[in-house]
């Protein structure tokens, strides 16, 4: 058994590291952006980025003020975990005070803040089973300068993928700089309503450099990228090249008439932190 003290350790060591430590591949796709930037204004936020994550690094301290919301994602295997739920809060509540974190949760109509970044099925903790003999745990904290320009549309079959680019680049020139750019957008497509939406969260634990294995899907990647980075908002939407730094898909199968489109939108601080424990 996966005793509630191992996951409250792992929880807390993997918050620690996805706040203060950007992962490789958007560390790789920023300093590529900065030698891609031609705008003196672009390269000069790309570079203020980068000194950024080295002296989040060098300190130990978070990347960015705001430390996110607590979302946890869960592979859960054929093993027996000991009160998963409550190591998790534990967890997230050990990462508040020893890192530590900005408290960002909050009644969402009082506005009381909780204080230790556990509330009213906060964390969110999202499990989807699997074979192995194994849990996997993945830290994503979320800020809500990215978060508050999510979208969901209920297109219609007819509109197709020609729709779907359209509502893209809505979102996109909606967002502005507000999601502090260049972005990493996730797109959810398919299932119901809210399953597009978790779709197009879950697309942001891919690797930029993960290639989709559908063709179509790799395809449309590759034109919704192209799509967010002629708008030329920019770094912090001071104009530029790199708006994005990728886009990637999740798809499920849908009601014959329907055609749901998730988008979140994730800011250069793409934070992410997995591990997976065995007995």
């Amino acid at each position: 058994m996966i005793t509630q003290k191992t996951i409250e350790d792992t929880v807390a060591e993997l918050y620690k590291e996805a706040v203060i430590k950007l992962p490789e591949d958007i560390k790789k796709s920023l300093k590529k952006a900065y030698n891609d930037e031609e705008d003196d204004i672009a390269k000069l936020n790309i570079e203020t980025i980068l000194k950024n994550i080295d002296i989040a690094e060098k300190k130990n301290i978070p990347m960015c003020q705001d430390t996110g919301l607590p979302i946890i994602f869960i592979k859960l295997g054929n093993i027996q975990v000991e009160n998963l739920e409550q190591a998790i809060r534990n967890g997230v509540q050990k990462a508040t005070k020893e890192i530590p974190l900005r408290t960002n949760v909050v009644n969402p109509l009082t506005r009381k803040n909780t204080g230790n970044n556990i509330g009213n099925q906060i964390p969110q903790i999202n499990v989807e089973l699997m074979e192995e003999k194994a849990i996997e745990i993945t830290i994503f904290p979320k800020g809500f300068g990215s978060e508050n320009n999510n979208q969901l549309r209920m297109l219609l079959p007819g509109d197709g993928i020609e729709g779907i680019k359209e509502f893209f680049k809505e979102v996109i020139i909606s967002a502005g700089g507000k999601p502090c750019p260049p972005t990493v957008i996730g797109v959810g497509i398919g299932g119901s309503s809210d399953m597009a939406m978790k779709l197009a969260k879950k697309a942001l634990l891919k690797s930029i450099d993960e290639k989709n294995p559908d063709e179509q899907l790799a395809q449309l990647e590759e034109d919704l990228l192209k799509i967010a980075n002629n708008t030329n908002i920019g770094p912090m939407g001071l104009g530029g090249k790199t708006t994005c730094l990728g886009v990637k898909i999740e798809e499920a199968d849908t009601h014959t008439a329907g055609l749901p489109v998730g988008i979140c939108v994730q800011c250069w601080a793409a934070r992410k932190t997995t591990k997976k424990i065995t007995e």
